[in-house]
């Protein structure tokens, strides 16, 4: 595996926000790193494809993925050394592996796929698709959010990732949330 896809060694506890486009995850990321007073990685292929969108009115193509992947364990890296006891992670490697998947008929570049099976999280979170769809320039199928939801759970259940589903409002998934990471931080404690 490429060294710029794999995580540094680390003793905190990762968290990752998983799911569709529009369900929540960077919301939901933002308010729990404040309430833990840690760090939470970016999504880094909304800024990547944002640029790539304004520059050139672009979307995401298959050579875009290995740099999205690149970028996105880059940024997690470096918060890692600063964060507390808990990194929150607005996404992964798997994330952009399921996208490859749909987008693009099953394709996934191997050296994607090595990186998503070896980098390891305590805890995927996986957003549900009940809240209101929000349009950006980068948003692109509101009517296949059933499709989208079923290849991220697919991708945990067959990667045999531990997971929780979050469903129902921002504050009802916050309080589930913070009940989770506070049993998973006793834990270690002891």
């Amino acid at each position: 595996m490429e060294e710029k896809l794999r995580q540094k060694p680390s003793n905190i506890i990762k968290i990752v926000l998983f799911g569709p486009e529009s369900t929540g995850k960077t919301t939901l990321s933002k308010l729990l790193a404040n309430h833990y007073k840690t760090e939470w990685v970016p999504e880094y292929a909304r800024e990547y494809l944002q640029n790539k969108w304004d520059l050139e009115q672009k979307t995401c193509e298959p050579h875009d993925l290995v740099p999205i992947a690149i970028g996105q364990i880059s940024l997690e890296n470096e918060l890692s050394k600063k964060a507390t006891d808990l990194l929150i992670c607005d996404t992964d490697i798997l994330e952009t592996m399921v996208y490859s998947q749909t987008y693009y008929g099953n394709f996934v570049d191997p050296i994607l796929e090595e990186a998503a099976m070896a980098n390891t999280y305590n805890l995927y979170l996986l957003t549900s698709i009940d809240i209101p769809w929000e349009k950006d320039d980068l948003r692109d199928r509101p009517e296949q959010r059933q499709e989208m939801f079923k290849a991220f759970e697919n991708a945990l259940i067959n990667y045999n990732r531990s997971y929780v589903l979050l469903t129902g409002d921002t504050i009802n998934r916050f309080k589930k949330v913070v009940k989770i990471i506070d049993e998973l931080l006793d834990r270690r404690l002891k």
